[in-house]
């Protein structure tokens, strides 16, 4: 019984190892790309459509287009080199690319793209196609009495394509290929011997085409693009080849390289050969010319039929990729598409869904409105496969190491022409489709549990930014006279989830002017257990940072007491690329003469590396109506002034405190203060004392004056009041400085080392 149980399992393993599929598919090398490639490149639109093209832009306008056009293809076939040789390629070609480089998010939005424009050209070479039999509708009418329609061709003919590939699978286009391509490099070669016309003498070569007449360049490019396209048809079989590390760069450059030399030497044979008129009003006008003129439907048909196979092969391949990916919110569709038959893991029920979704389209039978929209899908495509080399280059991965390299600014061309060629070709369908493609992130990222693709992809970009400005920030030694200053202010603090005013205050200061540093404070000694706990505080204090839309930097500190702690604090480079160049401080009436002992100390090894010193009173107001910001200048302090005022014009410049008024109170003794009114009155003047003077206040004081009355008389109800005090002060008066004037709410001293000018 057991041997018997061990046969079944053994069994089982067999069937569900027959499922999956093979490493290496079909084993194919670089020809089927390459010949996939050049098939689809030399296509419908080379034989049906640039005869139209160089009459109605004339030969100047034709290879203007060939030349946007490959500012476009040749970094899209550059990056898709790049990209491929940097990890292992499997089924899927471009998606398999796009989704292992952006995220599965990302990539099955850009999937979904490039899946519907590979098979809207499946329908688009079945219906040029169809083209290739429009000699014979005289015959057809004649005999039959019946107006020819290409679509009484194109559809049986799409019929019997999908059936084949249905049941034969890669292997038969592939072997029909080579098949085709001997057709399609015969036509070309006799077009070449050709001449013109008999009868047909070309005195002069109309450079600029037919002028009023003719359609918009624009419009031509549109129709015209997608003849540009083919050369990542052969991707599409990276599951099917045996090396696609070097069989996908090597086939699509080569390709993309020899359809950049056959399309120029089109235009000058066609616009050496025929008239514009001849060019405009006859589709097959390569016929007229060719040395034997029937071999062009053929070579056409060729052409056609070669690239409506390799369309038809990679499309289904690219939806079963999607599907296994899990890209389809809903998971028996998403088993359905991705299911595979035989050893090579044929896309059976794929290519089902994808020549119903062809069928209809060949229905349609117009062959330039459907290169248009192939154009739309193919430029999002191609622009994000531009993007994400572009991305590569500056994210500077250490898991991005390319056997080929592209350059950046060929991939950022590439991405900007696209963008730019969509909204030039039709600035609503370029709109629609930028839509569409957010939507469907929105929608894939919402059924993948939100994974973040976008922030991941830009992660890196914005690591190497940063790192780079900083660089230069920091070597920018000599700091101008002139330069105005801005806070960069870092906070050490224990209590961050039990007093929630410092945090909120930093979070204010910091909002636009400047950069923030808060670390929060554990006591202790570094190890695992502390380590642990710091980063689960980390993630809480990022959590609330989001909850208040803070701008702050956060991290976690463990040190064995809060002075040590203060001290590396202090030496803290700073993260904004700038040296950090204001310390805050906190406390509240009846906390530990230890702590306040503490921020003392603080204060004064910040004053010894001039470092500004704030420190914060606060007790359960909690900033009140933030109306009312009072600033008490006196003749202790006055060089904190500037400072003074400018962190409260930053405080008014958040949300918060857009309402509140500054009122500056300033008191000197009697023999100075006409002295000092008229200096005050004069800075207020010139704009360097950014108040008014109604909100201006001096009072002479002397021995008589309380000054302690004084302050509580006025500032008692304000939201919050700011001092300045000195170094020397502190040390003459230690922490009881900071307790003075206990009427007061919320109360912060400052304490400025830098000569900080406001002007």
């Amino acid at each position: 019984m057991p041997g018997k149980a061990g046969s079944r399992k053994a069994e089982e393993h067999l069937a569900q190892q027959s499922k999956k599929p093979a490493a290496g598919g079909h084993g194919f090398g670089t020809a089927p790309v390459f010949l996939a490639s050049i098939s689809t490149i030399l296509g419908a639109i080379l034989f049906l459509r640039f005869g139209y093209a160089v009459a109605h832009v004339g030969p100047v306008g034709t290879l203007l287009i060939i030349f946007l056009g490959h500012l476009v293809t040749i970094p899209t076939a550059l990056a898709i080199a790049e990209i491929a040789t940097n990890r292992r390629v499997e089924g899927g070609g471009e998606y398999y690319i796009i989704s292992r480089s952006f995220g599965a998010t990302v990539g099955g939005m850009i999937g979904i793209a490039l899946y519907l424009s590979q098979a809207v050209s499946v329908a688009f070479y079945v219906i040029a196609f169809a083209e290739a039999f429009r000699p014979l509708a005289p015959l057809l009418e004649s005999s039959t009495g019946i107006a020819f329609d290409p679509r009484i061709v194109s559809l049986p003919a799409f019929v019997g394509l999908a059936w084949v590939v249905f049941k034969q699978g890669a292997g038969i286009g592939v072997k029909a290929l080579w098949v085709v391509i001997v057709a399609l490099g015969l036509s070309l070669i006799l077009f070449f011997l050709g001449s013109a016309p008999e009868g047909v003498v070309i005195d002069q070569v109309e450079l600029f085409g037919m002028g009023r007449e003719a359609d918009s360049f624009m419009i031509v490019f549109a129709i015209v693009f997608p003849a540009f396209t083919g050369m990542t048809a052969g991707v599409g079989l990276s599951g099917d080849l045996a090396n696609p590390k070097k069989s996908i760069p090597l086939g699509i450059i080569s390709a993309t390289a020899a359809g950049l030399i056959v399309y120029i030497l089109v235009v000058f044979k066609l616009s050496s050969s025929a008239s514009p008129e001849m060019l405009a009003g006859d589709q097959l006008v390569m016929q007229q010319i060719a040395l034997w003129g029937p071999i062009i439907p053929i070579g056409l048909a060729a052409a056609t039929v070669s690239s409506a196979i390799g369309s038809i092969l990679v499309a289904p391949r690219t939806l079963q990729a999607l599907a296994a990916d899990r890209i389809v919110p809903y998971a028996p569709v998403n088993r359905f598409l991705a299911f595979g038959v035989g050893p090579e893991n044929e896309p059976r029920n794929a290519t089902l869904v994808t020549s119903a979704l062809a069928f209809v389209t060949v229905a349609l039978g117009n062959v330039d409105f459907v290169a248009s929209i192939i154009s739309m899908f193919f430029m999002v495509t191609y622009g994000s496969l531009c993007a994400i080399s572009f991305l590569e280059h500056f994210a500077a991965r250490p898991s991005f190491r390319p056997s080929f390299r592209s350059k950046w600014y060929i991939s950022l061309i590439g991405a900007i022409m696209c963008l730019f060629l969509m909204f030039q070709m039709d600035p609503l369908y370029a709109i629609l489709a930028l839509a569409i493609m957010f939507l469907l992130y929105k929608g894939i990222n919402a059924a993948r549990g939100g994974e973040g693709d976008l922030a991941s992809m830009f992660h890196g970009v914005m690591t190497q930014a940063t790192r780079y400005l900083q660089v230069k920030l920091q070597r920018r030694t000599n700091r101008p006279h002139n330069e105005e200053w801005r806070p960069s202010i870092i906070m050490l603090n224990e209590r961050t989830f039990s007093h929630a005013a410092p945090l909120q205050l930093f979070s204010w200061l910091c909002n636009r002017y400047g950069f923030g540093t808060y670390l929060h404070f554990t006591k202790g000694q570094l190890n695992d257990s502390t380590y642990q706990e710091s980063r689960e505080l980390l993630l809480r204090l990022i959590e609330m940072s989001e909850l208040q839309q803070s701008g702050l930097y956060l991290d976690t500190m463990i040190s064995p007491s809060l002075r040590t702690a203060l001290s590396q604090t202090l030496q803290a480079p700073g993260v904004s690329g700038m040296e950090n160049n204001t310390i805050l401080f906190e406390f509240s009436p009846g906390d530990s003469d230890e702590r306040m002992d503490s921020i003392s100390d603080g204060c004064l090894i910040a004053s010894d590396v001039r470092m500004n010193s704030l420190v914060l009173r606060h007790g359960d107001h909690f900033f009140g109506g933030r109306a009312h910001l009072h600033i008490w200048l006196t003749w202790h302090d006055y060089r904190n002034a500037n400072l003074m005022i400018l962190l409260s014009y930053i405080l008014l410049g958040h949300p918060d405190w857009h309402e509140a008024e500054i009122t500056v109170y300033a008191a000197f003794p009697f023999a100075e203060v006409d002295e000092q009114r008229a200096k005050l009155n004069t800075m207020i003047e010139a704009g360097r004392l950014p108040i008014s003077k109604k909100n201006l206040r001096i009072f002479p004081t002397d021995e008589k004056v309380d000054f302690n009355k004084l302050v509580e008389k006025h500032s008692s109800m304000a939201d919050l009041v700011i001092f300045g005090f000195t170094s020397d002060r502190l040390r003459e008066k230690d922490t009881d400085l900071f307790l003075k004037h206990p009427s007061l709410r919320d109360v912060l001293f400052v304490c400025a080392q830098e000569r900080i000018l406001i002007e």
